[in-house]
């Protein structure tokens, strides 16, 4: 068994929070006069600080997920959460991380960021990650292995026996982030979250429920974790904007499910099409909203699109990737033009 306090940095351990106004009361709020937090008092919606633990929307989290509220943490996107997974368990110019390219580049740029060793194994030709040597490269400084599934750029869920077999025996925290999760039909790992104390899941409002503007992205861990990252979070880390609109879309469950569907459908249609486009070689499985294929050449046919209006991603400089393009599922007019384009410039 993994005794999470043996990886939290000593410096977290001692260190004594910050407490703000709207931390300390803790009472109902109903016919209070509040003059504790220098606000201006002049009502505009926006004028009193916001929940720091933006209780309601955990709670309607909770309610959609299946997951206490104590077990969920949430960050200014899911780039401020990872980078408090830096700062609570790995120290500077001490330990290091496990990543696992091609995958999500701010991984490195956070552990670049916190002076941290990337130690990067890369997944194999199906794109799955070859547990043995990952656990091979792992260090007595090894603090984070992060595990992208549904992985991007390669759009491809991760095998349940490799994820389970790492999380059990990597010394350290395992994080798997599920951004995409909402559009494969592999279980969540949230589903098996209090079976491993060194386990984080993370997910977002930005892609399934379609709020990558608000920048909310959400932590589940063990209780004992979340504490660990609630002493560290800046006070006010989610606005008040962003905590009604993100309020308002969780309570529209229905028409999430909808907009799920139909790009799971224009998933489908795009992926028949691509298959008729004669200089694309491969089309890789997908379990996100986006599609990865190989070409004839990545950066004549992204060049191409370019002058055709069309914006796509050139993932050929990423490991595994070569003359790869990758595809974002649109609205069904976005991905008709995006097929006659495609067609239209294999004559050329």
């Amino acid at each position: 068994m993994i005794n999470i306090q043996d990886l939290i940095r000593p410096t977290i351990k001692a260190l004594k929070p910050y407490s703000s106004a709207r931390d300390e009361f803790q009472g109902n709020s109903d016919d209070m006069v509040f003059l504790d937090a220098n606000e201006n008092p002049f009502e505009n919606g926006v004028n009193r600080y916001p929940d720091p633990q933006q209780r309601t929307v955990k709670s309607l989290l909770s309610k959609i997920k299946g997951i206490p509220e104590q077990n969920i943490l949430l960050g200014n996107g899911s780039d401020e959460v990872l980078d408090l997974i830096f700062r609570a368990f790995c120290e500077p110019n001490q330990d290091n991380v496990i990543t696992l390219p091609p995958t999500y580049g701010m991984y490195s740029v956070l552990a670049n960021v916190n002076a941290i060793e990337i130690k990067s194994v890369q997944l194999d030709d199906d794109f799955q990650p070859k547990v043995d040597a990952i656990l091979n490269t792992a260090n007595s400084q090894s603090k984070l292995l992060f595990l992208c599934s549904p992985n991007n750029p390669t759009a491809n869920s991760f095998e349940a026996k490799s994820i389970e077999s790492l999380v059990n025996k990597f010394k350290g925290i395992v994080v798997i982030d599920e951004a995409y999760i909402d559009f494969s039909n592999k279980e969540s790992w949230l589903t098996r979250l209090h079976d491993f104390p060194n386990l984080i899941v993370t997910q977002t409002l930005s892609k399934a429920y379609g709020m990558a503007g608000i920048r909310l992205g959400i932590c589940y861990a063990s209780e004992e974790i979340i504490s660990v990252l609630n002493r560290i979070k800046p006070p006010y880390n989610v606005n008040e904007l962003t905590q009604q609109k993100a309020i308002s879309q969780l309570e529209q469950q229905k028409l999430t499910q909808q907009q799920v569907s139909d790009i799971l459908k224009q998933r489908d249609l795009l992926i028949a099409n691509l298959e008729s486009v004669d200089y694309i070689s491969k089309i890789y499985p997908s379990d996100a909203n986006f599609v990865l294929a190989k070409v004839d050449n990545a950066t004549k046919r992204y060049n191409q699109l370019i002058e055709k209006g069309i914006v796509i991603r050139n993932r050929t400089t990423q490991p595994g990737c070569e003359n790869c393009l990758r595809f974002t599922i649109g609205t069904s007019e976005e991905n008709e033009k995006l097929i006659k384009t495609l067609l239209l410039i294999s004559k050329s």
